[in-house]
Order: C-alpha cells, then structure tokens, then sequence
C-alpha cells in the first residue's frame, strides 16, 4: 500500500502537515523494513538494488527550504520516485541487473533524471530489473528475482519488475520503468498498478542503457491514472541530446482526465481474445467494457490482422538490435574486465571472450547468439529484413484500426502472474507473456495497463489500453473511466 498519492505527498509538504525530508525517511524506513532480499538474511521485495539516501534527503531538503521561503512548488514537490537501473544517474551505480556492468559509475544524469528532480522528486535509488531489460518475469537480474508484493511465490513481470513492485509496495509513490515489448505494462498487471508506455519520442532516451533501440521507451508506473498522467507531463518534450525525441507539442495529460468519455469509440481486437486467454482475465475485461459503454462509449470489435506475427517479428527486430547494442560492453572501456593476464587468457580476443562469458547471463547471451544469426550474411534478407517487412504491416494494422476507433481496450496478458521458476527452463514460453504487448511496441503507439480486477485467489489483473502515436490524452481519458468505474 502506498503512503500516499503525487497530489496527497504534494500538498502536505506544501501545507507543513510534513516535510520532504520526513516523508523520505518514512519510504526509508518502510523500504529497510520490508525489501531487504533473502540474500542479506530478510525476505523481502528485493525492488531496489541501491538507494540514493543522501541525493534524496539533500533533495528533500531544497524543497522544505522552499516551503519555508513561502515559494511556489514544483509539481513533485517532495515526491518519492524510484528509478529502474537502465537510466543513469550521476553518484550512483547503473548495472542494468548486470555482472558485466558491476561497479559502473556514470558520470551524468539521464533526461528522465534531470527532469524528474527539476520538478521536486526525490530520487530514492535504483532498482532491481531483468538483466539488460530483457526478460518477462525480473528472474533474470544478476543481483537476485524481485518477488511480487502482492503473491510473494508470485513473479512482478519483468523487465521493470523492481519499478512496478516498489510501487506496489508502498516503497515509492511513483517509479521509471522502460518498455521494450511489454516491460511495463505488463509488470503494472501482474502487480496492480497504473503503467504507461508512451508513444515512441514521446520521453527522451537520453542516459538509457540500450536493449533495443528502436523499440526502447521509458515510462512511469504509479498506483493511479492521475499521477501517471502528473509523471508523463514532467517525462515528456524534446531532448535535444536524443535524436529520436519528438518536437511534438506536450499534451495536457492531467487537464484532459477533466473531458468525459461519451461519444468515443472503443476497439476490441479479435485476435487478443482467442484461444490461450485466462477467463478470469476475460470476464474482467468485458467488465471493463461495460463500464465503458455505461460512461456513454461505443464498443466495437476491430480486426488487427498481422497480430499473429507479432512475437516472431518482435524476436527478431529486438535481438539484432541488442547484438548491436551490447557490442560495446567488452571489457576495455568500462565495467568488468576478466583474462588479459588476471586468468591466463594472452590475448584481447580470449579477454573479450572470458569478460562476456562471466559478464553476461544466459538469457543475454541467447539474444545476442539470435540477434547475430539474423543479421550475419546469408539470413539478414530472410530474417531482419522480412521482420521490418512484417512491423510496417503490423503498424498499418494500427493506423487503420485508429482511423475507425479512437482507443482499443485488449488484455495485456494470458495469464496472471505465474510462479517464480514456473518458466525458467522454457525460454518459448517466456517469450509468449509478451503476445498481447509486442505488436504496440512494433507500431510506437502509446498504451497503459490499468489494474481491472482480481482473480479469485487475488491476483491483479490488468486491462491494456492504447491509442494512436501522441494521443496519450485520450489513453488517459478511457483508463481513468476504467479505473473510476471499479467497484
């Protein structure tokens, strides 16, 4: 449970019922309390991987000097925000959940981190994440498994497992994650909590640690659709030190959950209620719709026809670009360093080798050994390059779905959340959470996971909603009426 929400935490600081420091200390206290992992003798959460105590109370400082100089406050004033360990920030280590980034200090902050602190938040560290955010489960960060606040035999998804789980677990009021294929949406449903992947250029990259680049979004997860909107106004705008960052103009994300959703329409994909869909999760979704249709919108279904070839096409775009992406880490410029005389290894090749061996684990590994096999002579025609064929299809399928509808509503998930181990051993079945994900990711439309219900033995489960490229106000708008409409 949270200690509170952006506007509750804002306002008390402002009105002297507490102060930013006081309310730092108390997600300190609760963090000590309950994330501490097995690994240090504590059975805990496990979301955070370092914290930032003395940037955060420095931070909270600075705004309890500004309330009392009487000064106006930033719109996070005294927010507790935690960040995933794929962004960078100035003082504290940036592992991306890896071995081969182990004692890396960056030395400069990420736009994300930059904007975050000018608007008043205060960074309470990094967080646990699949290693290099790759993984649907948070299983396989180098530093140990993020359990799920609300089942803890349960995973928290993955990659932003620690983001969506420390929000679940009353440790931040709101957190970063980054989605590739599904890493926030789906983290948000298996947890309960509000995640938002926004259109692709919407927030800057700058200071990110790359998986995929062309598929890469950073995004916050808060426990509802107001402070995810108050998060994307601070994240979003151009960056000019990121070159893909649109100069599109920034919506008024809170003011537009103001508007009334009557008279819109809502898409309902046939292709993402088939075969292989949990009926609970069905039935909370058609409960989902019906509250939509109470609130005055119109339901239909719509046809999404390259749906099917989603997680092919996804596998194949998302490992080249990481074999080209995590080249870089080979031991020379930073991070770990193994061979070169330290194990017997003479040569720079065997110390590249011996780094990457012990660096990487085996879910990198894999992506780096498929990513190089489609891009390697003789099958970048047949593989890449029929891949980028099939995404523009896939995107098309969307600008035609939003030329007839102005959001659709589908699953973010099969399933709810599975056991921690449950497929470890079953890399196929790991790459299917992401089947109702990846083809949003594809096209570099904006979408949200809201929390729609529970199981019956209490597992969240959470309704998807996307919207066409830089119209996250009318996202926000059908998830708000989603989430008020719960009984």
């Amino acid at each position: 449970m949270s200690l509170g929400s952006i506007e509750q935490v804002r306002e008390a600081v402002a009105t002297g019922a507490t102060t930013a420091t006081a309310v730092a200390e108390r997600h300190y206290a609760r963090i000590a309390a309950d994330d501490v992992p097995a690994s240090e003798g504590g059975k805990g959460i496990h979301s955070f991987l370092v914290l930032s105590k003395e940037r955060a109370l420095t931070q909270a400082a600075k705004i309890d000097a500004m309330v009392a100089a009487g000064e106006a406050l930033p719109p996070l004033a005294g927010v507790p925000v935690g960040i995933k360990d794929v962004l960078v920030m100035q003082g504290s280590p940036a592992t991306a959940g890896s071995k081969i980034l182990q004692g890396y200090m960056p030395p400069y902050d990420a736009t994300v981190v930059k904007r975050l602190e000018a608007a008043g938040a205060v960074l309470l560290g990094k967080l646990n994440c699949d290693e290099f955010a790759m993984g649907s489960s948070n299983e396989n960060s180098a530093y140990g498994p993020v359990l799920n606040p609300r089942a803890l035999d349960r995973v928290p998804g993955g990659s932003s497992g620690g983001s969506a789980a420390a929000v679940a677990a009353g440790f931040a009021v709101a957190t970063l994650g980054t989605d590739t294929g599904g890493s926030i949406r789906q983290p948000a449903a298996f947890c309960g909590v509000v995640g938002v992947l926004p259109t692709y250029g919407r927030i800057s990259r700058y200071g990110l640690i790359a998986f995929a680049s062309s598929l890469d979004r950073v995004g916050p997860f808060a426990t509802n659709v107001r402070d995810a909107a108050t998060m994307l106004s601070v994240l979003a705008g151009k960056d000019e030190m990121d070159a893909t960052s649109s100069d599109r103009p920034v919506g008024d994300y809170v003011g537009a959950l103001k508007k009334p959703v009557s008279g819109l329409r809502i898409g309902v994909p046939a292709e993402y209620f088939g075969e292989g869909l949990d009926p609970e999760i069905r039935a909370a979704i058609e409960k989902a719709l019906n509250r939509l249709r109470s609130a005055g919108c119109e339901v239909k279904t719509i046809a999404l026809p390259h749906t099917k070839y989603a997680v092919p096409t996804y596998y194949v775009i998302a490992t080249a670009e990481a074999s080209a992406n995590l080249s870089r880490f080979d031991g020379v410029r930073f991070g770990l360093r193994t061979g070169s005389g330290k194990t017997g290894s003479q040569t720079l090749s065997e110390m590249y080798r011996e780094t990457r061996d012990q660096g990487f684990g085996a879910e990198v590994t894999r992506r780096i050994l498929l990513g190089t096999y489609v891009l390697s002579a003789g099958y970048y025609d047949a593989y890449y390059r029929k891949a980028q064929q099939v995404r523009t299809l896939l995107t098309r399928d969307f600008l035609a779905a939003f030329a007839e509808v102005d959001a659709i509503v589908a699953p973010v998930t099969p399933k709810p959340a599975f056991k921690l181990g449950e497929k470890t051993d079953d890399p196929v079945q790991m790459y299917l959470e992401d089947i109702y994900s990846v083809a949003a990711s594809l096209a570099g439309i904006c979408g949200m996971s809201v929390p729609c219900g529970e199981t019956a033995a209490g597992l969240p489960i959470g309704v998807q909603v996307l919207a066409a490229h830089f119209d996250e106000e009318t996202m926000l708008r059908v998830g708000l009426a989603i989430e008020s409409g719960q009984v």
